[in-house]
């Protein structure tokens, strides 16, 4: 069954690959540009823009200088590494992340310097993905990359949730929260995004540049409120709010936006199904289970997702069932050893299903599974047995976040490599 339970997560992550993903949806036939169902002529366009921002803006970019063919296009493209074959029109930064530096701001300077040249004959196509708030920035006036720097580490170090802490970002931003497609006035303009926040939410991805911002200035203080952050930011920043002279984003209505159109590539959701029809097609009984959020802690998580498993095994005794979890949960990292969030998953599981027809894997589809090189673990009724005869202490590994010095003897880590995007986690729960 671990065996199996590698295959889904395999073929799931193949038939999420990015590149496909754009081929499908992204298509150029006789200089007609198709997004899905929408289509722009292109022999109306006069020059075509590209701003890639994120984790996966390099592969974005090669696969979208792919489908345009011969069209002519230059781009501003700003992502964690530098490509091993540039896209000839394109300039590449490379951003600073979790917290901006010096080039985050040359990245974001150099957009805004070219998208106050477009014209209304032009289209802008942004390419988004996760991390894009660090790799690049610009402050409203009064502060300093230093400034930005200190807030950056106090909103990452500090807790509070990634709407929070992006509703923050946005409001003390001037590329953020919409504040791009504005500059970009009444150019067409197309943003193409990969998800990896909490619902999918467009205006939290790279902290929304492109789309309209629901928040609002007094959200943006009750967030900082919330979390009791406003006497350790800096200076320059509580200044602002003291002297209220934070601006306001643009907000949904804005005609800002009477050109701009936002499209999910892919986000949780798509990785969830992905996964769900895979175990489908071995016919088992499988149930999503979207419960599971971002605050619950890890044992919560555990208990509910075992608990929701038994209860399918009730419902279909005649039936290998499946429980089907993605998205995040809260599991800090309190000691030193190897491993994340998956692999913590799994082996809070191992002691509860010792002896038991039952399997779980849990793993990341960047991936990456915290301080380790692996994305993930599988575990099944026979993995405590197995431990306990090499001398592995699954409650102790836990206790010291060692998770993958667990599983990687075991043959049990999951190892991917970086997939080059991400859509947050998938968990998988079998019984038979």
């Amino acid at each position: 069954m671990k065996a199996v339970l590698r295959r889904l997560f395999a073929r799931s992550l193949a038939r999420l690959d990015l590149n496909e993903v754009l081929r499908r949806r992204l298509r150029v036939t006789r200089s007609i540009l198709t997004v899905d169902d929408d289509a722009i002529d292109l022999r109306r366009i006069g020059r075509i823009v590209i701003v890639a921002i994120g984790k996966a803006a390099v592969p974005m970019t090669a696969s979208v200088a792919k489908i345009l063919g011969p069209q002519v296009f230059d781009g501003i493209v700003i992502g964690t590494e530098a490509p091993a074959t540039p896209v000839p029109g394109c300039v590449y930064y490379i951003g600073g992340h979790p917290l901006p530096n010096a080039r985050s701001f040359d990245a974001a300077s150099a957009v805004i310097d070219r998208l106050r040249r477009v014209e209304p004959s032009d289209l802008v196509i942004y390419l988004l993905s996760g991390g894009g708030s660090a790799l690049f920035e610009q402050p409203i006036d009064g502060l300093t990359l230093e400034d930005v720097e200190a807030l950056y580490e106090l909103l990452v170090t500090s807790g509070p949730a990634i709407a929070d802490i992006n509703v923050i970002r946005k409001h003390l931003s001037r590329v953020k929260g919409g504040r791009l497609a504005a500059m970009a006035g009444q150019a067409r303009q197309l943003t193409l995004y990969v998800s990896d926040v909490p619902g999918d939410d467009p205006s939290l991805i790279a902290s929304g540049p492109t789309v309209p911002d629901p928040s609002t200035v007094a959200d943006c203080r009750a967030a900082i409120d919330g979390a009791r952050l406003f006497d350790r930011m800096p200076r320059a920043v509580r200044r602002l709010f003291a002297e209220s002279q934070v601006p306001e984003t643009p907000k949904p209505g804005s005609p800002g936006f009477a050109m701009s159109q936002a499209y999910r590539l892919l986000g949780s959701a798509e990785a969830v199904e992905t996964m769900a029809s895979e175990a489908r097609l071995l016919d088992w009984n499988v149930t999503i289970d979207p419960a599971v959020r971002d605050d619950w802690p890890l044992e919560r998580t555990v208990e509910h997702l075992l608990a929701a498993l038994d209860r399918a095994r009730q419902t279909h005794p005649q039936h290998l069932v499946a429980i089907v979890n993605g998205g995040e949960f809260s599991c800090p990292v309190t000691n030193p050893g190897l491993g994340g969030r998956n692999q913590a998953f799994v082996l809070a599981c191992v002691s509860r299903i010792a002896g038991r027809s039952v399997g779980v894997l849990s793993a990341g589809t960047d991936g990456i599974d915290g301080s380790s090189q692996a994305a993930g673990a599988v575990a099944d009724g026979d993995t405590l047995a197995r431990a306990e005869r090499v001398g592995l202490d699954p409650a102790d590994h836990l206790r010291r976040a060692d998770a993958y010095r667990f599983f990687d003897p075991l043959g049990d880590a999951i190892t991917t490599g970086p997939t080059g995007h991400n859509v947050r986690d998938l968990r998988l729960l079998v019984a038979w």
